[in-house]
């Protein structure tokens, strides 16, 4: 795959259709991290064949762990036999930021573990110090080296409790793996409650974990001695379903995802009701959305938030769409600092929109113009695709690594709603 392909996109007015989602890139990694706390083969269906993924192989792969990936049926198989190693190289963990989430099963399986600064993209400081600050009050020693950390348990883990300053669903995962084998029990207060992190939860009860949750968010761990091999079916990925629907919407369209989890998307659902969409809920079974666009939509205000707030990754798509949206919007980020990247290729494309520091004022426009733009990260690219298909000519989005790092070939679904849409390869 190059790294210096565009999507081409062309206006293409009244998407309709129906589309299966694959499974949620946000809970697949942390899954596949989790591996390393067994020893035989899981087996994973409905994995999503994005960069992300083959990154999160290729690591595993490092450590010693034997992996099939069947990309036409979505099907990982991941044996951990054979993982030997505890160290994580800079060269594996620079590509993506989701490799940290190795470092609590790691340490759970080695009692020590080596690893770099992870990478990943441009939104922010997105810190590690809350799993590093969770982890030394777990018990584990860590020292720094450069770029490397080095972590180790030198005595039995005593009962915990543990506040994160903030919900992180990273920190979350990580500090879950690393007790799930540790001695007695870790209550974490203040956990994230996404709905990836509990299908990640749910593939570690699976595997024997002993989890149980409190209220207000908190998430109570018992140690076992060992965890067993599992098969699971991966959540529907409700960032995949948000980018669909806004597609349909922004083009006047209609669209059905029969697999789409109503109950995952209940705020931003809301949202397009409050533009003026017409939202159908559980025609299948309890799951199914489907979405028929106003030719009208109005102006609504969102500010992200952990969940069940407004879902950041979904936040510089729906902007894409409040662009054409009639009277003013205002959308604040209040998860990643450098979340509003989009604005400037937007207003590229015509958009009206006044930000200061995390809020932006968007003042909605008539039309919107194809040119050439550059996402900066996974979501606004896919803001990016969402604007080209409503704008009059032609659009060309530079930065198709954050396109292929976040989706599974998502071009083929848009093209089978009538999109013009194509990925060229340089």
């Amino acid at each position: 795959m190059s790294m210096n392909g565009y999507i081409l996109v062309e206006q293409s007015l009244k998407l309709s259709g129906t589309v299966d989602l694959i499974g949620a890139k946000n809970a697949v990694l942390p899954i596949m991290a989790a591996s390393i706390l067994t020893q035989g083969k899981s087996t994973f269906y409905s994995v999503p064949d994005s960069s992300d993924v083959h990154e999160m192989i290729t690591l595993l792969e490092s450590l010693g762990a034997k992996i099939f990936f069947d990309k036409k049926e979505n099907i990982l198989i991941i044996d951990t036999v054979n993982i030997n190693k505890s160290e994580v190289t800079q060269e594996v963990m620079d590509k993506m930021r989701a490799s940290i989430l190795v470092m609590g099963p790691l340490l759970a399986r080695f009692r020590k573990t080596r690893v770099a600064l992870p990478g990943g993209c441009l939104i922010g400081a997105r810190p590690i110090d809350l799993h590093l600050k969770g982890f030394e009050k777990l018990g584990a020693n860590i020292t720094r080296d450069n770029n490397y950390f080095y972590a180790s348990i030198n005595q039995d883990k005593k009962d915990q409790q543990i506040v994160l300053e903030y919900p992180s669903v990273g920190a979350t995962e990580n500090l879950i793996m690393f007790s799930v084998l540790q001695k007695g029990t870790t209550n974490i207060l203040n956990a994230a409650l996404e709905p990836e992190v509990l299908d990640f939860i749910q593939v570690l009860q699976k595997m024997g974990a002993k989890i149980e949750f409190d209220i207000p968010a908190t998430i109570k761990i018992t140690g076992v001695d060992n965890l067993k091999p599992i098969e699971h079916k991966i959540i529907p990925d409700r960032l995949e379903a948000g980018t669909l629907l806004l597609a349909a919407a922004i083009t006047g369209g209609e669209i059905s995802l029969p697999n789409a989890i109503p109950s995952d998307m209940d705020l931003f659902l809301e949202k397009l009701k409050q533009m003026g969409h017409k939202i159908e809920i559980g025609f299948n079974n309890s799951n199914g959305i489907k979405l028929i666009a106003t030719n009208n939509p109005k102006a609504t205000d969102i500010k992200t938030c952990p969940y069940p707030g407004f879902p950041t990754d979904l936040q510089s798509p729906m902007m894409a769409a409040l662009c054409l949206a009639q009277g003013e919007s205002k959308a604040e980020e209040t998860v990643f600092e450098n979340r509003l990247m989009h604005v400037k290729e937007l207003e590229k494309m015509g958009a009206q929109i006044k930000t200061k520091n995390s809020k932006a004022i968007v003042s909605g426009v008539d039309l919107l113009y194809g040119t050439q733009v550059i996402a900066s990260d996974i979501r606004a690219s896919a803001a990016l695709v969402i604007a080209g298909l409503a704008a009059e000519g032609k659009t060309e989005v530079l930065g198709i690594h954050h396109w292929r790092r976040g989706y599974d070939k998502m071009e083929n679904k848009l093209k089978k709603l009538g999109a013009k849409i194509k990925v060229v390869e340089v």
